[in-house]
């Protein structure tokens, strides 16, 4: 029993020293982003070690397309390494690059994804790796606040309804019919939690109906996005307000007035007392 293992031993390591023996094995040797997002592009890298020996002919690896990977229509999971590519860069581990989308309604946390590794004349290798997923975005609601028809002044009221806190949110109204915007047409917001809102005010001179709004920001894995939002104006809702501030502010003039026209009158006549008093 003690020299058939010792037999098989040196049988093993002959085949080794020799080149005779083919083990090639497969690790995920990279996940760009990590964790990767529902709906996104996920860059995966994966390892092939030990194929330079002799043994090793062509290598075939294989991604399978299942939940939660999205294959483009012009993306293959099946990569073939011929032997004489690899063994002519003297490399005896490939590197297996893949690009593919996250399904859009992919779960957060951990979902495993399978590969399958087949050299030449021997069965299918199948290994499961993890791929981290977390839905970093997040979904904005967007209200027109407050308009002052005297100074132009258009206030949005912005809440973050998503899970995500993002940072460096800024809001951008794009050139179009329904709105001129004076001045800077993006102001920076900052950072905003999940659940709060915020204010952000432009100078502009906006009409009744839809008016498109882009909003920028960063999400916890510092990726840069953009989101499409559209408002509605209603100028109803704000030419009461300000027909009241134009009859205040007319008031506010008349009394300014009547106020000068009293110190005036005041002045004058205590400059003619004086002058009756004199001798």
């Amino acid at each position: 029993m003690k020299g058939g293992i010792i037999f098989s031993v040196l049988v093993f390591s002959v085949l080794v020293s020799s080149g005779d023996y083919c083990a090639p094995n497969i690790t995920l040797l990279n996940q760009d982003p990590y964790p990767a997002v529902p709906g996104d592009y996920v860059k995966l890298v994966f390892q092939v070690g030990d194929v330079s020996m002799s043994k090793c002919g062509d290598i075939t690896v294989e991604l399978s397309e299942n939940y939660p990977l999205v294959f483009d229509p012009s993306e293959s999971g099946l990569r073939i390494f011929n032997k004489v590519e690899y063994v002519r860069d003297f490399n005896s581990n490939l590197m297996v690059p893949y690009k593919v989308r996250v399904d859009e309604n992919a779960l957060d946390g951990t979902n495993p994804i399978e590969i399958h590794l087949r050299n030449k004349g021997d069965s299918i290798i199948s290994k499961t790796f993890d791929l981290e997923i977390q839905d970093t975005r997040t979904l904005f609601e967007v209200f027109v606040y407050d308009y002052d028809y005297l100074t132009s002044e258009l206030t949005l009221q912005i809440l973050n309804v998503g899970s995500s806190d993002i940072e460096a949110l800024a809001v951008e109204i794009p050139k179009q019919d329904n709105v001129v915007v004076k001045g800077s047409n993006i102001e920076v917001v900052g950072d905003l939690d999940s659940n709060e809102y915020t204010t952000v005010n432009f100078e502009a001179q906006p009409n009744d109906g839809k008016i498109k709004l882009n909003l920028h920001y960063s999400d916890q894995i510092n990726v840069r996005r953009t989101l499409a939002e559209e408002i509605s104006f209603d100028s109803s809702y704000f030419q009461d307000k300000f027909s009241q501030q134009k009859s205040t502010s007319i008031w506010i003039y008349v009394l300014i007035i009547l106020a000068v026209i009293v110190v005036v009158y005041i002045f004058l006549r205590r400059r003619k007392k004086r002058k009756e008093k004199e001798p």
